[in-house]
């Protein structure tokens, strides 16, 4: 995600050496994706409103507020994946066997949680998919909001910040390598 073309072809270290600081590097990169990512939000709750006529019972305010903290854990993810990968391929590899199938598997997406070995629940404790996936079902299924889940979109929120502070921390550290 984060700069990886730019580190193949070398314009990278242009980038670097520039007067513009690594977190403004990396909201420069981040921020087309969050928008992006929010719009697909906004795309998918409109198609399910209109073409399947399916209803947010819950807070709407809420699941948005709980998508943007979703979005910045998974960009969160997206960058750490980069910093510890060398080409794009790499990146794509590790993205998909070490973050989306654990995610996927891990979540509750798949199978419940509470039907997991325990090591495995354990594991899902640290997985924001878990959260965002009880949050959704809350707010669109069940008419929760706020009040409900407010622990859920803390755990999501904590789990990102860290994500996102280990990944901006460790593109640091490869950018004073550089």
């Amino acid at each position: 995600m984060l700069s990886l073309k730019e580190k193949e072809i070398g314009t990278l270290e242009q980038l670097i050496v520039t007067p513009v600081k690594s977190y403004q590097l990396i909201a420069g990169k981040l921020i087309p994706f969050a928008i992006l990512g929010f719009i697909s939000v906004v795309i998918v709750l409109t198609g399910m409103k209109f073409i399947f006529e399916i209803d947010v019972k819950g807070e709407v305010s809420f699941l948005f507020v709980s998508s943007f903290i979703y979005i910045l854990s998974t960009l969160g993810l997206g960058l750490l994946v980069s910093t510890f990968s060398k080409t794009q391929q790499q990146a794509m590899m590790l993205a998909v066997f070490a973050i989306m199938l654990p995610l996927v598997f891990l979540s509750g997406f798949a199978f419940p949680v509470e039907n997991m070995p325990e090591i495995f629940q354990d594991i899902s404790v640290i997985i924001p998919l878990k959260y965002f996936l009880l949050i959704i079902r809350g707010v669109i299924l069940k008419g929760a909001g706020f009040a409900e889940h407010w622990q859920d979109g803390l755990a999501m929120f904590v789990i990102g910040v860290v994500i996102l502070g280990i990944s901006i921390l460790r593109f640091k550290k490869l950018s004073k390598r550089n």
